[in-house]
């Protein structure tokens, strides 16, 4: 069995039904989501945190860790389990500060060796790599290749973060290069999540297994 796991990253509308969503996900294959990032943009902190607490709770109860995007203060306030920064967001550091040394701090790397290698040093807990496919969810203009995670697989043993675009059709590479996670968004919630998730769980579980040479 592969030991790549999913990160699942919200949609920007968490309102609604999505708590009960988010809980049909994760029990749709237990074990095989480790990680929610909350993403939510142009709202003030007290509408996330009450957007974020049936989420952070529904997280907490199976083990899945809540991790806030962007904002090292958002996390702090709701004391979530760690912060994923972008390039622009903030350091390492700072966020290691605010948030204590028990924190999941993540770093969006995109196509660069340097960048990640740079997030090790400073005490990242994960690194980002990605786009690896066009997505649906968020524009970016870097593309990111499996050798970039091959190599950090065979040299780092920093858990890599593959993202952007990726569905159960096209993950296998992903899982067979090295990646500890698979970060998905719309795979997930653009249609049923259980059968995305159970569907991502059977194409993990078929992938070839990265090579230890």
């Amino acid at each position: 069995m592969n030991a790549t796991r999913l990160y699942l990253i919200s949609p920007l509308d968490v309102s609604g039904d999505f708590p009960q969503r988010l809980a049909r996900a994760i029990d749709a294959s237990p074990g095989l989501v480790t990680a929610f990032q909350f993403r939510v943009k142009g709202m003030d902190q007290h509408e996330a945190a009450a957007l974020a607490e049936p989420l952070q709770a529904i997280c907490a109860e199976r083990d899945v860790g809540f991790i806030v995007n962007d904002s090292i203060a958002l996390a702090k306030r709701l004391r979530a389990d760690g912060v994923h920064l972008g390039q622009k967001d903030g350091t390492v550091a700072e966020a290691r500060e605010e948030l204590g040394r028990d924190a999941q701090i993540g770093v969006t790397c995109h196509d660069s060796r340097h960048f990640a290698m740079e997030a090790g040093e400073a005490g990242a807990d994960y690194v980002a790599f990605g786009a690896f496919f066009p997505s649906t969810t968020k524009d970016s203009e870097y593309r990111a290749d499996l050798e970039t995670l091959e190599w950090w697989y065979r040299i780092f043993e920093l858990p890599s973060v593959a993202i952007g675009g990726i569905t159960p059709d096209n993950c296998a590479p992903l899982v067979t290069a090295g990646a500890d996670f698979l970060a998905v968004s719309g795979a997930v919630w653009n249609g049923d999540e259980e059968a995305a998730v159970r569907a991502f769980a059977k194409a993990i579980g078929e992938a070839p297994a990265p090579s230890e040479d």
